[in-house]
C-alpha cells in the first residue's frame, strides 16, 4: 500500500516540523483519518486529545501543555497562575491552565489539559501579549507586568498571596520595573490596590 506509507512519511514530516498537529493540519497535507489511526495503533503517534498528535520521540518541553492548548485555542492567552508560572515567578504549580479569552468568545472544549477560563475586555486581552514558541507552536502569552496587574486584579480568584509573590519575585529578579507593574495596574484599574505592596517592597530596596 504505497499511499498509506506515503501518508505516513507525510505526517510524521508534518508532525516533526510543527511539534504537535491537529488532525486538520494532517489532512489538508493529505493524510487520512484511517492512516492516523493505524499510525496510533502502530505505536507511531500519540495522540494527545481529540483530533490532536505528536510524535512519541517529541521532546517535550516544560510548558508542554500550554502548546497543547494553544493548538486547541490559538486566539487565547495564558494568564494569572499559569502565566507566573511560565515567567518562573512562582513555585506554585497550577493543576489547571489559566486561559484569558473574550468576552464574547466561544470557551474552547477540551478533553485535557484542565483549563480555568477568564473572560477579558478586548483592550486588556490585546495588551502586552507575548508569542513564544513551545514545541514548534506559537503560544500567546501575557507578559510580566501585566500578568502582575492581573494577578491583583483578580485576587480573590488566585489568591492575594500569589499576587504578592509574583509581585516580590518581578522585582527580585528585575524581570519588571515598579513603573512598568505600576502601569499596567493602572490601566487594569488595580493601581490604588498595589501601590501599597509596591511601595513597600521598593522601600526594602
Amino acid at each position: 500500500m504505497p499511499s498509506s506509507v506515503t501518508q505516513r512519511q507525510i505526517a510524521r514530516t508534518v508532525l516533526t516540523e510543527r511539534g504537535i498537529a491537529r488532525f486538520v493540519e494532517l489532512r489538508n497535507a493529505g493524510v487520512t483519518a484511517a492512516t492516523m489511526s493505524r499510525m496510533e495503533r502502530d505505536g507511531e503517534v500519540l495522540r494527545l486529545a481529540r483530533g490532536l498528535y505528536q510524535l512519541p520521540d517529541a521532546q517535550l518541553d516544560a510548558s508542554h501543555s500550554l502548546a497543547e492548548v494553544a493548538k486547541r485555542a490559538p486566539k487565547a492567552v495564558i494568564c494569572l497562575v499559569s502565566a507566573l508560572a511560565f515567567h518562573s515567578l512562582t513555585d506554585q504549580l497550577p493543576g489547571q491552565i489559566w486561559l484569558a479569552i473574550g468576552r464574547k468568545d466561544w470557551p474552547p472544549k477540551l478533553e485535557a489539559p484542565a483549563v480555568r477560563i477568564v473572560r477579558f475586555t478586548d483592550s486588556l486581552l490585546n495588551d502586552s501579549v507575548e508569542t513564544h514558541i513551545i514545541e514548534g507552536v506559537p503560544v500567546r502569552v501575557f507578559g510580566i507586568a501585566k500578568t502582575i496587574a492581573d494577578c491583583f486584579r483578580y485576587r480573590n480568584k488566585i489568591g492575594l498571596s500569589v499576587a504578592i509573590e509574583g509581585l516580590q519575585e518581578a522585582l527580585r529578579q528585575r524581570r519588571a520595573t515598579p513603573g512598568e507593574i505600576a502601569n499596567q495596574a493602572e490601566r487594569g484599574g488595580v493601581g490604588s490596590v498595589i501601590r501599597p505592596y509596591l511601595e513597600a517592597l521598593t522601600a526594602n530596596g
